[in-house]
């Protein structure tokens, strides 16, 4: 059995294009999602996924209106294929129950994994670069040493609470806690000669 699924981005964009391309190749139930390719829950997609059985195929007018990324649309064909349902897509001419469709989509497959690997190359390289110029990534620390040495200076006076020298610095008492750990027992005050 042929199973649609069609779906435009917003209320006022029209299905009936591609709901007249699943009926033309013989879909006998076609699913409508309104909704953006970006959003992952998209509940008429999960009806139509539910609804095939074995030996089905779900059908698109085109691979875009399945998912957005390359990665999304893999998960989806893979986890299809684990419950030996067959995808096809009309504008791409890709069909997974054929052996020609299926090398085609190992083959996206395959570009999606040595893309993502070349994005991670790239980052890595981008990192070390930047360590080379002595530039660190992460944010800034929330407290310089200055701050960490008044902060200390005002611990020495009981009078004074964690809570008001981390508000005079500037920081929340977790913030300061992280940059002195052990509060006041970290400062040890010499006795008056």
């Amino acid at each position: 059995m042929l199973v649609g699924y069609a779906r435009v981005s917003t209320q006022d964009q029209n299905p009936e294009m591609q709901i007249d391309a699943l009926k033309e190749v013989g879909c006998e139930k076609i699913f409508l999602e309104k909704a953006s390719g970006a959003q992952r829950d998209r509940p008429a997609l999960l009806q139509a996924i539910s609804y095939l059985r074995e030996g089905d195929a779900l059908v698109v007018w085109k691979m875009d209106r399945l998912a957005r990324s390359l990665k999304q649309l893999i998960e989806t064909i893979e986890e299809l294929d684990k419950n030996s349902i067959g995808f096809r897509s009309l504008t791409e001419a890709i069909d997974t129950t054929t052996p020609g469709g299926k090398l085609i989509f190992h083959i996206f497959g395959a570009l999606a994994e040595f893309e993502r690997s070349i994005i991670r190359e790239r980052t890595k390289a981008g990192l070390v670069a930047a360590r080379a110029r002595g530039k660190i990534g992460g944010r800034p620390p929330a407290m310089k040493d200055n701050d960490i040495i008044a902060a200390k200076a005002l611990l020495a006076d009981p009078d004074i609470t964690v809570k008001e020298i981390a508000s005079r610095i500037g920081v929340s008492v977790a913030t300061l806690y992280k940059h002195i750990p052990a509060g006041r027992s970290a400062i040890t005050m010499k006795a008056p000669e």
